[in-house]
């Protein structure tokens, strides 16, 4: 390759999944309080949204970790269980709490995100509810991200190069966003079946596309019409968009954080249908890019071996006859080709992930109780300050 190791971009991933965003809101607040900034944000469904205002946040020089503990507590609702007098002796207190809060919200909504058709009620409500393509809709969640993203912030990122963003490039014309963290964010396209990737390296990034990156159909969620497509949560492609990250900064090394709000392992065996549910939603959405990771490795293997074949043949001799040199050619053009398309190396990944400690729930994804959201974060700073301190660890231990 023709990179070194210290020519590299730091990447955040989040993952889409509901209210455990703000588990992924506790991480950040860690990785900022190390230090660590970020050349790519990437996220689907509530890491689009997180990564949006993250990415606005640190464009503007702004204290990130802040702005986004303010949203997550802003969603936060005051509700109890205990305020309703409902006895399930049955129920540990965190499982209770799940269930009234996932219910308030199913039935309620969230003022501050989404609020459901029937608070709502048009003429279809009462005579054609069969009609119906969504149960909530994102308008509140769009006005609630105008409070915490300046959108000029998300605006195009004009210092690009043939081959790819480079953050060092010095232009006299783009002053202002030479530094700028560049964005993805990915939705699907419902009719063609296929990947929409914002990118601020290329557009403006508006509240309609981290809405469209955030319609999750199966929660209900409306989709989102933008620039003639029709548009849901990019989840349902992929959750953890690492490799859409990989297309489109394609030279610069990769330093990825990528953060996993659905448990990868779970000792426990499901008992009822509640909890099969539960664990077949955690293995959907759970991060699986251990085998893209493998593959991009092997590739890299594969660069750096048909360098050095290339290296070896490619020599000035005046017996090379004209079909020789053509072939040397060739095989440079194929080799560079490569090399722009596929030659970025994934030198460290940093995985965190949550953990389940008290209970299993299918819709603990729905819980916006403020008691859930300040769990959610206090865990995702720990586990993000365990993690690094592991890894810090391990550093020490290798020299």
């Amino acid at each position: 390759m023709n990179q070194t190791n210290a020519d590299f971009e730091t990447i955040l991933v989040l993952q889409g999944g509901g209210s455990l965003g703000a588990y992924e809101c506790g991480v950040y607040k860690t990785l900022y309080k190390y230090g660590i900034k970020f050349d790519i944000l990437a996220g689907s469904s509530i890491g689009a949204v997180n990564a949006s205002i993250i990415t606005a946040a640190q464009n503007s020089n702004k204290n990130a970790a802040d702005i986004l503990e303010s949203f997550w507590l802003t969603l936060a609702e005051n509700i109890s269980p205990f305020e309703f007098n409902f006895e399930l002796p049955f129920l540990s207190f965190d499982k209770k709490m799940a269930l009234w809060s996932s219910m308030y919200s199913m039935f309620y909504g969230n003022s501050k995100a989404f609020v459901p058709k029937w608070l709502k009620p048009d003429s279809r409500f009462y005579f054609d509810p069969s009609s119906w393509t969504y149960l909530y809709d994102l308008a509140p969640l769009k006005k609630t991200l105008k409070d915490y993203i300046d959108f000029k912030s998300l605006g195009k990122i004009q210092n690009s190069e043939k081959n790819g963003f480079n953050s060092k490039t010095k232009n006299k014309n783009t002053k202002n966003k030479l530094n700028w963290a560049r964005l993805i964010i990915t939705a699907t396209d419902i009719q063609k079946g296929e990947p929409v990737i914002f990118d601020n390296l290329h557009t403006d990034i508006d509240g309609d596309m981290i809405l469209a990156s955030a319609g999750f159909p199966f929660y209900g969620l409306r989709w989102i019409i933008k620039d003639e497509r029709y548009l849901w949560d990019g989840s349902l492609l992929t959750n953890t968009p690492m490799m859409d990250v990989m297309r489109a900064s394609p030279i610069r090394n990769k330093k990825f954080y990528i953060v996993d709000v659905f448990p990868r392992q779970q000792k426990e065996i499901p008992t009822n249908m509640i909890e099969v549910w539960h664990r077949a939603r955690d293995i959907i959405f759970m991060d699986k890019t251990d085998k893209n990771i493998e593959m991009i490795k092997i590739s890299e293997k594969y660069l750096n071996l048909l360098k050095k074949m290339y290296g070896i043949v490619n020599f000035k001799s005046a017996k090379i006859d004209e079909d020789t040199k053509d072939m040397l050619n060739e095989l440079g053009r194929e080799y560079n080709e490569l090399t722009q398309k596929h030659g970025a190396a994934i030198i460290d990944v940093t995985r965190i992930g949550r953990k389940e400690r008290d209970s299993h729930y299918l819709f603990e994804d729905a819980d916006f109780s403020k008691y859930r959201i300040k769990k959610l974060i206090e865990e995702g700073e720990k586990d993000a300050e365990n993690k690094i301190r592991e890894a810090d660890g391990n550093k020490f231990q290798n020299k």
